[in-house]
């Protein structure tokens, strides 16, 4: 049951990164969730341990670093196009 939680808030960490920025996660749910994780990841590393933690991931960092990692890939797909 703990890796479907993490899957899914991490999903949900990308899903709001698109939501706020206004920009769509390439790869749809698959999309979310790695940018979740990958988000998770870079915010931890950039902006340290704290905040609230939900299915192992420091909330607030997570989605600073997934709406970080969602506006690098939203500018790379459209300078590519």
């Amino acid at each position: 049951m703990g890796i479907i939680w993490t899957l899914i808030i991490g999903g949900i960490i990308g899903w709001l990164a698109g939501l706020i920025l206004g920009r769509d996660v390439p790869g749809g749910i698959i999309g979310n969730i790695i940018a979740g994780f990958i988000g998770a990841w870079l915010g931890t590393l950039i902006l340290g341990s704290w905040g609230p933690v939900i299915g192992g991931f420091f909330f607030i960092p997570a989605l600073i670093g997934a709406i970080i990692l969602v506006f690098i890939l939203s500018f790379l797909r459209k300078s590519i196009k």
